[in-house]
């Protein structure tokens, strides 16, 4: 039967819209309803203590909205919240590294791949661990934080010569490891996959967290038979700090997505 209730996407800005944004694409009739924590983030710099604090608080929040889902769109919430010691929550909540590495699993050739993403997200592990549950013996995770992507991004520079230094500076070590399969373990990395992907090289598969995990949810209510099938789904978009600085990053990741749309106070 058809549940039209939204979808729940949080994150600790506006890093997640590149989730919301794949949800959208793929799932057409599902309403969202976004919460960007932008008066406490950036998750990346805190503590696990305090991000599985916000994460706890995230999602009360959504469930509060009535959604019959919810996607942590955030590599660092997932990692301290929901991998080693997960929160437990009364309805399903869904992390984006486990349906990033089984991916990279999948497509990878030689076993060796790399992941990028936040300081807290690298080193609490979550992706090592993610991969040995998940790979074969032979599977190699080289990882590295790339902690000024996301400031990059949140100003608008993608494709500058400082933007492709910083890359060369990041990526060197996955080069040196010969990675064929790379997780953009951040969800305001697909707005650099440009530069990436010129500094890797065409034989070096990306792997988008944000789309992986939209192909994971599209699966989970298809197989629970909780798809909408609403023909003019309004999404919502709010933010617990200012509502005009984050509609005016947003339109980096949405485009006319959001122009039309108001951005509330959480």
């Amino acid at each position: 039967m058809a549940d039209p209730r939204p979808i729940g996407v949080f994150d600790s800005g506006v890093g997640g819209l590149t989730v919301a944004r794949a949800l959208m694409d793929l799932l057409p009739d599902e309403r969202v309803i976004y919460l960007g924590d932008t008066a406490r983030g950036p998750y990346g710099p805190r503590t696990v203590e305090e991000v599985r604090a916000f994460t706890a608080d995230d999602v009360g929040w959504l469930a509060e909205q009535d959604v019959k889902f919810v996607i942590a769109a955030c590599n660092t919430a997932t990692a301290a919240a929901l991998e080693l010691d997960p929160l437990t929550f009364d309805l399903p909540v869904l992390g984006v590294i486990e349906p990033a590495v089984e991916t990279a699993i999948r497509v990878t050739r030689s076993r060796r791949i790399g992941v990028i993403g936040t300081q807290v997200t690298i080193s609490s592990g979550a992706y090592d661990r993610a991969v040995e549950r998940l790979g074969s013996v032979d599977t190699k995770l080289t990882s590295a934080a790339c902690p000024r992507f996301v400031t990059l991004v949140e100003q608008g520079r993608t494709t500058d010569p400082e933007v492709l230094e910083v890359a060369e500076e990041y990526l060197a070590p996955m080069k040196a490891a010969q990675v064929d399969t790379l997780i953009l373990g951040c969800t305001h990395y697909p707005l650099l996959t440009g530069v990436i992907s010129y500094v890797m090289g065409p034989d070096v598969t990306l792997v988008s967290s944000a789309e992986t995990c939209a192909r994971a949810v599209f699966a989970h209510l298809v197989d629970a038979d909780l798809l909408a099938h609403t023909q003019t789904p309004q999404h919502r978009f709010a933010a617990t700090g200012d509502p005009t600085d984050f509609a005016r990053l947003a339109e980096r990741f949405l485009g006319p997505r959001i122009r039309d749309a108001d951005v509330e106070p959480a």
